[in-house]
């Protein structure tokens, strides 16, 4: 853990020097601490909010005092953010929430571990958003902020267009026309273009829609949903129904837990549909213009070949998934192969393959579900591990998440709560949970792997699956009980040294035969697909995409990339819903001139 880049230590009672706290009333200790705390803020001492917070506390904002994602660190870096932004921001009219899943709530995450959760409405200039504070016991009975969360959640002279903002006038007869007039841009141009229809542009699109933003979604396949309906027919969802949920439009009682892709697919279709977003399908971009000056965009969209259209617009943002172009190792004799080499993304069903032999080179998520793809179509399967891969089950992941999604919880207040930690006290937690969930629930998992030859490891300094998701968008599986049994067989410890007529050969002699060979291999850089678009000049410009910044915050995504009028959104389902909301505010604050990044001194 030497060179782990986040040293950050819990507040363990042992570092705290106390003794396990004794809580009759979680909301008494939550009262006391939250009403010195308003009456700091409230009379804008800065000495009295920062007494109130351990030394090396934190405060995680999401655009409410920062207008970015931040996460500030210790007493003397948290004074700076409140001299800069207290203010200007004008935080104020705060209130403790007591309502059910909002009231204070006393967390045991281990046996020296304990936090008492509190949360809280506010205001600022711009809007209104949500607080999420966790106090730890301090020496002397009292209690101090360890972490402290602010979330803008809406704007105050543009609320979203739902509920008692909903479109209330009747339309007979109307509707039709008004909706081929809005798709078809009858009236003006968008002031937002959103490339790719999956799940994160759609809703972006959303959130933008109900902000009063115009926007279009372009995307160069034929249907909406294509990017799940046309990958391989075996993939189907890992995370569940409720961390899934989409915007405005939840899931039935009746889905199923485990969403297959097609299924999505359909079910994005129809999102589009029911949420009246301005979709174009077979459309690219063939040319994009950027003029500084007037801080637009002058994009040309081919239009399946039936006509071009030339708009202009404020914003791009880039929904085009996790990844990049797909990665193909380079191995040489590829012309000597008689049998078929794919990319995971060309590949669709192991149906064609009855009674052949198949190599899956990759060993993560989608290596893992071509390879049991291909053994449930009785191919002879061999998967190639070329490194360790991080695995857990679906009832260790169903323990991961299911304490805030599910039946009960609102989906908005898990949101928050999944967001309100800084990234690194989530490492340090995970750096417990993890290995200890390996040795408990996923003990006969890695027992078998091991015995099987599949190398497992524990993700990136013992932090497990969300910090691969979050620094590398891969590198875990999620279970696969055919390895153990032999189903599925394993090659590793020797790199491919080249194709030959019949398959693969490996340095160490070995030859696998192949009738197809599928690379998981992955995707490249996610500014690919904007590099293509944009052209180098504007990419160069561009910061890097995905992977922490130093305060443990993720880059350029949801959030300002180094370029006017640039955007990317990437995210699975949950993190593209809460996170869509964010990009969208930003956008319509920027229309609006509330949000000026030039005069955000901090």
């Amino acid at each position: 853990m030497s060179n782990d880049p986040f040293p950050q230590q819990l507040p363990t009672l042992q570092r705290l020097g106390v003794d396990d706290p004794t809580v009759t009333s979680a909301t008494e200790v939550a009262t006391t601490w939250f009403n010195s705390f308003a009456s700091a803020i409230a009379s804008s001492n800065i000495t009295g909010i920062l007494d109130l917070f351990l030394d090396d506390g934190f405060w995680k904002d999401t655009l409410a005092l920062t207008w970015d994602f931040r996460t500030i660190e210790g007493r003397d870096a948290i004074r700076n953010l409140l001299d800069h932004r207290l203010a200007p921001a004008g935080f104020a009219d705060l209130r403790l929430n007591q309502e059910p899943f909002l009231a204070p709530e006393l967390l045991r995450f281990f046996p020296d571990l304990v936090l008492l959760r509190l949360s809280f409405e506010f205001g600022t200039k711009a809007g209104k958003g949500t607080g999420v504070c966790y106090l730890v016991p301090v020496p002397g009975s009292t209690w101090k902020a360890y972490s402290l969360y602010t979330c803008l959640q809406s704007l105050n002279d543009f609320p979203e267009q739902i509920g008692p903002h909903r479109r209330i006038a009747p339309e007979h007869g109307t509707w039709e026309e008004r909706r081929r007039r809005e798709v078809e841009l009858a009236d003006g141009d968008p002031t937002v273009i959103v490339i790719g229809a999956g799940h994160t542009g759609l809703e972006i699109a959303a959130r933008l829609k109900y902000l009063g933003v115009p926007h279009l979604v372009i995307d160069k396949k034929a249907r909406v949903g294509d990017s799940w309906r046309d990958r391989y027919k075996a993939l189907c969802l890992h995370d569940t129904i409720w961390y899934n949920q989409t915007p405005y439009l939840p899931f039935p009682p009746t889905w199923p837990v485990f969403t297959p892709a097609g299924k999505l697919a359909d079910w994005l279709e129809g999102y589009a549909n029911y949420l009246e977003l301005n979709v174009w399908t077979s459309s690219v971009i063939t040319k994009t213009e950027w003029n500084d000056d007037l801080k637009t965009w002058t994009v040309e969209i081919n239009r399946g070949g039936k006509e071009t259209r030339t708009l202009k617009v404020k914003h791009l943002v880039f929904a085009t998934g996790f990844g990049g172009r797909p990665k193909l190792p380079n191995i040489p004799g590829k012309e000597d192969f008689k049998g078929e080499a794919v990319h995971s993304s060309e590949f669709t069903s192991a149906a064609n393959y009855i009674g052949k032999k198949a190599v899956v080179v990759g060993a993560c998520t989608s290596g893992h579900d071509l390879a049991q793809d291909f053994f449930n179509h009785q191919v002879d399967v061999t998967m190639y591990q070329r490194s360790s891969t991080h695995v857990l089950s679906v009832e260790a992941l169903r323990l991961l998440i299911d304490g805030l999604y599910n039946d009960t919880v609102p989906t908005d207040i898990a949101d928050v709560y999944n967001g309100s930690l800084p990234n690194t006290v989530v490492r340090r937690i995970h750096q417990r949970t993890v290995p200890y969930t390996a040795q408990t629930t996923d003990k006969e998992i890695f027992d078998g792997l091991a015995k099987a030859g599949f190398k497992t490891n524990l993700g990136p300094h013992d932090t497990g699956i969300i910090q691969l998701l979050y620094a590398h968008a891969g590198g875990y599986y999620i279970g696969n009980a055919h390895i153990i049994n032999g189903d599925i067989k394993i090659k590793n410890g020797s790199a491919i040294e080249r194709f030959t007529e019949k398959g693969l050969k490996f340095a160490d002699g070995m030859e696998l035969e192949a009738d197809i060979v599928v690379f998981a291999t992955g995707y490249g850089d996610p500014r690919d697909s904007m590099r293509d678009v944009c052209g180098p000049e504007v990419a160069d410009k561009v910061n890097q995409v995905w992977g922490f910044t130093e305060e443990g915050e993720v880059n350029s995504i949801w959030r300002d990339c180094g370029h006017d009028g640039m955007w990317f959104g990437i995210g699975n389902l949950g993190l593209s819903r809460f996170h869509s909301r964010h990009l969208a505010l930003q956008i319509k604050a920027i229309e609006a001139g509330i949000l000026k990044r030039s005069e955000i001194k901090f």
